[in-house]
């Protein structure tokens, strides 16, 4: 059956994009220091908020008419239908028929979601509470290894939307940890496994394999050598007691060795990107606890609950994805910097790029036509102040405008260090003024003749010493960085790139561009093992096995 997801009034939304682009053009709507003297409540008309999160967008180069314009194109691209559809379990994955339903696990256990007939909410819950048994064991010491020692330390092994969500949120609630160590193994280069493993004892060594199919080749190589490393310091019967796997084909964990009570389940409606409020998130739980995780899946539920009741003009994760279709389609920048003045935050950059660049990064639309116009933009950044030491020079003064979103917390959790958090608080506020504001040459200039300069040096320096400004930025801020803070945000931004991906009209929750690279993988290792021979090659693929077989053989 032909799901409705599929289908929008496209020459409504071609009319309603024309008319976006006539006003970026005609009416000066980049001049966004020219907005801020014409309107004084400029950051209250330009900013929304949720409880203690604040979403300014005032240092946009956006204007009352153009907000108006992009509604009118959310209304065109059906947003509130589809949106519909993905709350009530449509299969809006139309390339893989499935439904996409993250939602769900956010969902209390007194709520009821029906699918084919069946509560999911019942099984999720039941997951859970599983996970919650586990977790308590293991952090209490209840639970011990097979020489009767306590678990000290976690390693998951997963890679993608098993490593990067875990790995992020980790980090991000250090301040909550009270359970064991833990760490993370995702790369297919040895030294990864192998530098994690050098540390560690195995007696007191638990790992968690995360991967849904388990055949992921990445996480199960380096699986393997996990075991093999278990199996030699602490025998064969062993590997029962120190490996648990988040997966949802059972037959193949219970062959690898690990006890089919110690698989935690996780569905095909939750897609590897999207699974961190999973079992996936299992490591996170051992780390912080059930009853901080469950912290985290109500900040996220806050953020569910926004997006589908409040109206499109105060709707957050809308603006922010209207604000993202304006830069990157209409404005045409090519990427987006994530900067969250956050230390413990800095992993989060990265996180986002899975999420938002696999699932928008696609050259067609819903109905398999060639886009008519840029999906989905490079999504890059760091931790402030460490940017603003390394790539915030090409942000300020280079040729290309990058729309930067920068991501702040009032207070930190060292108290006794409020001194020297308001200084990373003043450097995010500075940086956001400055990009907006700029500097002229002529303001460049006194202030180098102010400072001794002589006038005829000082008009070569001065437009070295110049900003245009006018770059645009939008600030997250809410009170402090805790499991319930940071659940909302994840949940703000899946949100947003959901509607980014509808405004595109594209499927945000495929990647097919990652399957050619892992089948010419498959081929290439068994060329590298002697297994095959490098037939029907390009002769730079050729090339370069050569120089490596031939290297190698000389034991270099």
């Amino acid at each position: 059956m032909e799901d409705s997801f599929s289908i929008r009034n496209e020459k409504a939304f071609g009319e309603a994009l024309k008319a976006l682009r006539r006003h970026a053009i005609k009416d000066r709507v980049h001049d966004i220091r020219r907005h801020f003297e014409e309107d004084e409540q400029r950051f209250s008309h330009f900013s929304l908020r949720l409880d203690d999160l604040l979403f300014d967008f005032s240092k946009c180069g956006v204007t009352f008419k153009t907000l108006q314009l992009l509604d009118d194109l959310a209304v065109a691209a059906d947003v509130l239908g589809r949106r519909e559809a993905m709350f009530s379990g449509q299969a809006i994955n139309t390339t893989e028929k499935r439904s996409v339903l993250h939602i769900a696990l956010r969902l209390p256990a007194d709520e009821v979601f029906m699918l084919d007939g069946h509560d999911l909410v019942q099984d999720i819950q039941a997951v859970l509470k599983d996970m919650e048994r586990f977790s308590e064991r293991v952090r209490d010491g209840s639970y011990k290894g097979n020489s009767g020692e306590r678990i000290n330390d976690i390693v998951n092994i997963g890679i993608g939307g098993s490593d990067l969500g875990p790995a992020m949120v980790t980090r991000a609630l250090k301040p909550y940890h009270d359970g064991p160590r833990c760490h993370f193994v995702s790369n297919a280069d040895s030294a990864h496994i192998s530098d994690t493993l050098s540390v560690l004892n195995p007696a007191t060594t638990l790992f968690v394999i995360a991967s849904k199919t388990f055949t992921t080749a990445e996480t199960m190589a380096n699986a393997q050598i996990a075991r093999q490393w278990i199996h030699s310091h602490l025998g064969e019967k062993a590997v029962c007691t120190h490996f648990v796997a988040v997966s949802s084909a059972l037959d193949k964990v219970v062959e690898f060795g690990i006890d089919s009570s110690r698989v935690f389940r996780f569905w095909d409606w939750v897609g590897g990107r999207y699974s961190i409020w999973s079992a996936i998130g299992l490591v996170v739980m051992l780390a912080i606890g059930g009853q901080n995780f469950r912290q985290f899946l109500r900040g996220a539920l806050q953020m569910d609950q926004h997006f589908k009741a409040t109206p499109l003009h105060k709707n957050i994760p809308i603006r922010f994805a209207l604000l993202g279709f304006w830069h990157r389609v209409i404005c045409g920048y090519s990427s987006r910097a994530i900067i969250p003045y956050a230390q413990r935050l800095a992993c989060f950059p990265a996180y986002l790029q899975q999420l938002d660049m696999e699932s928008n990064g696609k050259q067609v639309s819903l109905d398999g036509k060639p886009l008519t116009f840029s999906s989905g933009p490079v999504v890059w950044g760091d931790s402030g102040t460490n940017g603003q030491h390394a790539f915030f020079q090409l942000l300020h003064q280079g040729t290309d405008v990058i729309p930067v979103e920068f991501i702040l917390f009032i207070k930190g959790h060292e108290r006794n260090l409020d001194p020297m958090y308001d200084m990373l608080v003043a450097n995010c506020l500075a940086q956001s003024k400055a990009l907006m504001k700029g500097r002229s040459v002529e303001d460049a200039w006194h202030i180098l003749v102010k400072n001794g300069i002589g006038e005829r040096e000082a008009n070569n320096l001065a437009r070295h010493r110049s900003f245009e400004g006018n770059r645009p930025s939008i600030m997250l801020v809410q009170d402090l960085l805790t499991p319930f803070a940071l659940g909302r945000l994840i949940a703000l931004y899946e949100h947003r790139i959901f509607v980014e991906g509808i405004l595109m009209n594209i499927n945000s929750f495929d990647q097919w561009g990652v399957e050619l690279g892992k089948e010419l993988a498959n081929e290439l290792l068994s060329i590298l093992r002697g297994e095959n021979k490098a037939d029907n090659r390009d002769s730079s693929t050729i090339g370069l096995l050569a120089h490596i077989q031939v290297r190698r053989a000389e034991q270099i």
